[in-house]
């Protein structure tokens, strides 16, 4: 009984490996891979030219904060090797 169930699920992993293996190298598929591979660029360019332009909000948002750098001076010198030396 568990041999024959074994072979139908075998035969049914045969069959979906080679339907799929039929439907990719069919020259409908590969016809229709090219097809949009050509025209690509016709596409791209219909999606891009209805793109809405949004204007610049950002002007002076941005404040750089120099307290951070002198902070970072005022602090002990870090040193990785000091931490592996025996005491």
């Amino acid at each position: 009984m568990f041999k024959i169930i074994n072979l139908l699920i075998l035969i049914i992993i045969f069959l979906f490996f080679y339907i799929i293996f039929n439907y990719y190298s069919s020259n409908k598929n590969i016809k229709n891979i090219n097809l949009k591979r050509l025209n690509i660029e016709e596409i791209l360019k219909d999606k891009t030219s209805n793109l809405i332009v949004l204007d610049n909000d950002t002007n002076n948002v941005i404040e750089f904060n120099s307290s951070f750098s002198e902070e970072i001076k005022d602090n002990e010198q870090r040193n990785f090797w000091n931490l592996l030396k025996i005491k």
